[in-house]
């Protein structure tokens, strides 16, 4: 979970990582509630890092483990603190493990997630700056964040080779193109330019983000992006998306 906190003020997005089984969430809070990122797909089975990110993730069980996130763990996390005389003033982000029972907190972290902040960041349709500088100064109650509704997707290009040892320096080609497509946008997380090309430098590098009418609509899209990439020493996963997809078109995401 990423959380704009100044207590006893919190505002949320929702962003949501999934894993199976008994999917862990991280719940982005920034502005209330009204957008959900889902989180999934690692590298090499269970291990390694999440590799992209949907928004909103059409589920409501989510939904409903986002409301006892909040009232459950972060308010009072957040109220104990202050009590404490050591207010929490910032970004929070929540790693969480859903059961049937509910969620429980596994890690806290002072940072925005990612890849999941960028699908937030591509839905956001208001100026985030006010929300920033409330989280810092106080006023984080008279803050609103309104969202397009379209739905976003990040795809997340990894170095071959990642999470494990993996080769640096390889050359990307292709970007401008690839940004051509219509509702894409490509973020940069591992990369340096020298002498006007691309070079990455990190494991996950890119992550290729879309907007669409339709979570398919937005797949699409990202998909053909990455296909204009010329980056050999790159990889990404081919199933982004499919859970999210899936309960879009009403049916089980088994």
């Amino acid at each position: 979970m990423i959380a704009l906190t100044n207590p006893p003020g919190i505002k949320t997005f929702s962003g949501l990582q999934t894993h199976t089984p008994n999917p862990p969430l991280g719940l982005a809070y920034v502005a209330t509630a009204l957008t959900e990122a889902g989180l999934a797909r690692r590298a090499i089975d269970a291990t390694g890092e999440a590799l992209d990110a949907v928004s909103p993730y059409p589920d409501r069980d989510h939904f409903m483990a986002q409301g006892l996130t909040l009232d459950e763990i972060v308010r009072p996390c957040i109220a104990e603190m202050a009590r404490r005389g050591t207010p929490y003033r910032g970004v929070l982000y929540a790693g969480l493990m859903i059961g049937e029972s509910g969620p429980r907190l596994i890690e806290y972290n002072v940072r925005f997630g990612d890849p999941e902040c960028q699908v937030l960041m591509l839905r956001l349709d208001s100026d985030f700056l006010p929300a920033l500088i409330a989280c810092a100064e106080g006023g984080l109650d008279k803050i609103t964040l309104d969202w397009i509704p379209e739905p976003a997707i990040t795809v997340v290009m990894a170095a071959e080779g990642y999470p494990g040892s993996h080769q640096k320096g390889t050359e990307i080609k292709g970007l401008a193109d690839a940004a051509k497509v219509e509702g894409v946008e490509i973020f940069h997380a591992g990369t340096e330019a020298r002498d006007g090309r691309i070079f990455a430098t990190g494991g996950r590098v890119l992550n290729v983000s879309a907007t669409g009418k339709t979570v398919r609509e937005a797949q699409a899209r990202a998909y053909e992006a990455i296909a204009r990439i010329d980056w050999p020493g790159g990889f990404c996963r081919k199933d982004i998306g499919w859970r999210a997809i899936a309960r879009e078109a009403g049916k089980p995401a088994s």
